[in-house]
């Protein structure tokens, strides 16, 4: 188990004097996406008051809103904990956002405009610069960037919605992968194969690229289980 990291010293420079409840949700949802709580660990409110020098009350309330997300689960009398997903659940969750990436990238296909369009090329060229220096941690960022792009490109507020809750439960996940040898470079693949279909407008293409990418089956598995296994070592 990790300790209980010092979160004042990452925010401290912008945060205000006293943070409220949402603002310590956002602290506590980034150190988690972030990979500085990893699934299964235990979150300790009164450490976390210390840290955010406040009360129990706005800790309280940002574990319930990480709850409400699905970041974290709270048992009684046993306490909160960053969540963990089973296999089975992984790969249900994964089968759903290669269908919401799809369905984003095919509408992306259809409907971007040109300055939709210019987004996803930054953040494609974002990928392809981190990946030079191999910072994983870098790239991850950038692959963020890169898929919320395309999420906004779709047209489809509520389709970018969802598809935002479920890339954020998924994120420490999907950093995992990240980690193993030539994962990066087959991603970036995919990306140029993905932006190439958007950019031809080519819907069905870009559906397909995107539903490789991102699902979770075959040697995909075996990496994500590989992954998982690495993680808890």
């Amino acid at each position: 188990m990790q300790p209980v990291i010092n979160l004042q010293q990452d925010v401290a420079l912008d945060r205000p004097a006293r943070m409220n409840a949402a603002q310590i949700r956002q602290a506590l949802e980034n150190a988690i996406v972030d990979g500085r709580f990893v699934p299964g660990e235990k979150l300790d409110p009164d450490a976390l008051s210390a840290e955010f020098a406040c009360s129990r009350t706005p800790i309280r309330d940002a574990l319930q809103a990480l709850e409400a997300s699905g970041l974290v689960r709270i048992e009684p009398k046993r306490g909160t904990f960053v969540t963990e997903l089973g296999l089975v659940e992984l790969t249900e969750r994964f089968e759903v956002m290669a269908e919401l990436e799809a369905m984003c990238a095919r509408l992306a296909a259809s409907r971007a405009s040109a300055s939709e369009v210019a987004r996803i090329r930054t953040a494609q060229a974002g990928c392809e610069a981190a990946i030079q220096t191999g910072d994983t941690d870098a790239y991850y960022s950038r692959n963020t960037a890169f898929h919320q792009a395309i999420y906004a490109a779709s047209g489809n507020r509520f389709l970018e919605a969802e598809a935002l809750r479920l890339q954020t439960i998924l994120q420490p996940y999907r950093r995992r992968q990240l980690t193993l040898r030539g994962r990066m470079t087959r991603s970036l693949d995919e990306h140029r194969r993905i932006v190439a279909a958007i950019e031809a407008g080519e819907a069905v293409r870009a559906a397909a690229e995107m539903t490789a990418h991102v699902v979770i089956q075959g040697s995909r598995f075996h990496e994500l289980i590989a992954a998982l296994r690495a993680g808890g070592e």
